[in-house]
This record gives C-alpha cells, structure tokens and sequence, in this order.
C-alpha cells in the first residue's frame, strides 16, 4: 500500500535548483520570513429572526450550494446560501455538533474535536474541517471512495427549518 508521510524540513537543508534550457541554475536560499499573524476574532453568523409564521423543513440543498475535497485524511465543506436571508437559519441548524453526528460513521472515534466550523463573512457562507475521516485518505485507504469529493451532496440532503415566507 503506498501511504502519505507528510513532514517539515528545515529551509537551509533544501538546494533549490532550475534547469534552464539544459543548463542547472543554483538558487540562493531565501531567507526565513517570520511575521506573527494577529489573532482576529471568530466572528459569529447572524441570529435567525424569530418568526411568527410557520415553520417548514426543507433540504438543505434548496436554500444552499455545496462544495467539498479533502487533504490527506481531511475533508473541507463548504456551504453557500443562495439567499443572505438563508444563512442565519442554515448557521443555527448546522453546527459543529450537528455536522460531527451526521458523519459520525465514517469520523475516527475518540477525537476531542473531529469537525470545525467557520463563518466566512461577505460571503454568505460556512466552511466545516472534518479531521482524521477518510481512513488514511486517497491511496492509503481501504475504502471503496476514500475521497471527500461527495461529502457536500451528502450533508445538502440534511433538513433546515424555516418560515415559510421567506422561501
């Protein structure tokens, strides 16, 4: 089985060398740049507001698109609103807890936070990491689909409640 070893190796041990038309260029090793990143906080997806009309329930594929692919042995969703006005009530109905129990059959048990969840402000949309769920991932998995290319249809099918009116 070939499988996946990811590691870092220090810049200064790396010769980085091009070949032009035939002949091999040596390149200077660029210096290290470190600049600490600030700290930005999270901020959060609008509140739903309290309607006083009905409720409905709805698949999550109507009020938004999905897209997903994975690294290694993760897997990225994301999750559009079609409509600004879907994203509070998708933000309130999908959270992390919710996203880790619908793909909790295929999550590596044990896990202190399997999935994240961030709020892409101006975007209207919400991103979720799923961590260490795809057995090894790509060719060091034993799955038949050890890729994460489906798992956004997969959660479109999950129901979103709604008032009626603003469908």
């Amino acid at each position: 089985m070939v499988r996946l070893f990811s590691f870092l190796l220090p810049k200064p041990a790396l010769t980085i060398v091009v070949d032009v038309e035939g002949k091999e260029v040596t390149l200077a090793p660029l210096p290290a740049i470190v600049s600490p990143q600030p700290q930005l906080p999270t901020p959060l997806p609008p509140e739903p507001e309290v309607d006083s009309g009905g409720l409905v329930s709805v698949p999550l594929e109507t009020l938004a698109f999905g897209r997903s692919g994975d690294k290694g042995d993760k897997v990225n969703i994301g999750i559009i609103a079609r409509r600004p006005e879907y994203l509070p009530w998708i933000a309130a109905a999908l959270t992390r807890e919710r996203v880790e129990t619908f793909f909790s059959h295929f999550l590596r048990p044990g896990q202190a936070q399997p999935v994240q969840r961030f709020y892409l402000p101006g975007t209207h949309a919400l991103n979720f990491l799923l961590h260490d769920i795809l057995a090894g991932g790509g060719v060091a998995s034993l799955r038949t689909d050890p890729q994460g290319k489906c798992y956004a249809q997969l959660l479109l099918t999950e129901l979103i409640t709604l008032p009626q009116d603003l469908l």
